[in-house]
């Protein structure tokens, strides 16, 4: 007897599926290919992330494609109903059925909605609930891997996070990035530390990197690595041009300044000192890859350009600036700029010109 297709989906291929978008979609194909009248489905996942509460894939039946909707929640969870979006969305294509079985019992894991043309007859909604239980494998394999990536990319960043996904755990080279480059790091921190607590300490960490971090991504860039009260982050050249990087690397510089100001005037209203800090940017090729014992490893960044973008934040503070440009990135970006010399870094051996941007 040969099985439904939505069934034979779920058996043989459905536990190779890599995203949740294919999962939904592709099921939604096959239960419409076994005469289901489905006009669309919706797949949500719970999301163990600091921002985001769940993830909801939308997959219309006459286009095919599939959007993904993210449900923000800050803190603990609650009792909200997380398939609301769902519903919502699927409710302008038809009426809503709700697949009642959840992954693993519990309303944590995943549900699945489809949108009708009509009510569902006796023998599909048999159907519906033998997928219910054939989808529980599948669909808690999803979780497993939805969740793994996101504890990995909240704790290592987007790009360590693929490479230890993809199995790579073991001491080697790594790769090749060439990138505009951004450093940046906190004056006077230490001395902040000694005298305030630790609570006050953590919290101007967490606001410091909010507005440095959160610039970065804001424009296209990646955070490698949270040093101390130093931030290193790229933005790739690839599908954008050594002048498309540096622009936008700008760009965040300037959004972070302004989004540090805002910070420093509430801190002077509560009576709390401000937050200087010194940026450098530079323009070049890194190795990225995994370094440390046979048994602890750990992603870090080296080369002359890693280096160098390091040494010329350290000018910040006796030049004046909280923004400084090596003359390779001066050389590529279109924004106006203030020559300030050619300067020696400490352990680098050729002497850099040095550019400030335009206040």
């Amino acid at each position: 007897m040969q099985l439904p297709s939505a069934l034979s989906f779920l058996v043989d291929e459905a536990i190779g599926v890599s995203g949740a978008d294919g999962f939904v979609s592709q099921l939604g194909v096959r239960l419409i290919e076994d005469g289901l009248p489905l006009c669309g489905g919706a797949l949500t996942q719970a999301a163990p992330h600091p921002i985001i509460s769940r993830r909801t894939w939308l997959w219309r039946a006459d286009t095919g494609r599939v959007v993904e909707a993210l449900g923000i929640g800050l803190g603990e969870p609650d009792d909200t109903d997380h398939t609301q979006i769902g519903r919502n969305w699927l409710a302008e294509l038809g009426t809503v059925f709700m697949q009642e079985d959840f992954v693993g019992g519990t309303p944590d894991c995943a549900v699945v909605i489809w949108a009708v043309t009509r009510p569902f007859s006796e023998p599909e909604l048999n159907l519906l609930r033998q997928v219910a239980r054939f989808a529980a494998a599948p669909l808690g394999v999803l979780t497993a891997r939805s969740t793994l990536a996101a504890l990995l990319e909240t704790y290592l960043g987007r790009r360590s996070a693929a490479q230890v996904m993809a199995g790579r755990l073991r001491r080697e080279p790594g790769e090749t990035i060439r990138a505009a480059l951004l450093y940046a790091d906190l004056r006077g921190f230490t001395e902040l530390s000694e005298s305030v607590g630790s609570k006050e300490v953590i919290a101007a960490l967490d606001a410091w990197f909010d507005r440095i971090a959160g610039a970065v991504h804001a424009f296209g860039g990646e955070v490698l690595k949270f040093i101390g009260d130093g931030v290193l982050a790229i933005f790739p050249i690839g599908e954008r041009d050594a002048a498309a990087a540096c622009d936008s690397a700008l760009r965040a510089v300037t959004a972070a300044r302004m989004g540090m100001d805002h910070l420093d005037r509430i801190r002077a209203a509560q009576g709390q000192p401000p937050l200087p800090f010194g940026t450098a940017l530079h323009i070049g090729e890194m190795l990225w890859g995994n370094i440390g014992t046979a048994d602890r490893l750990d992603f870090t960044a080296i080369g002359p350009a890693v280096n160098l973008v390091t040494r010329l934040e350290g000018l910040c503070r006796p030049l004046g600036r909280t923004v400084l440009l090596s003359g390779a990135f001066a050389a590529e970006t279109t924004q106006p700029l203030i020559p300030l010399g050619t300067h020696v870094l400490r352990g680098i051996a050729a002497p850099c010109e040095v550019f400030a941007p335009q206040e």
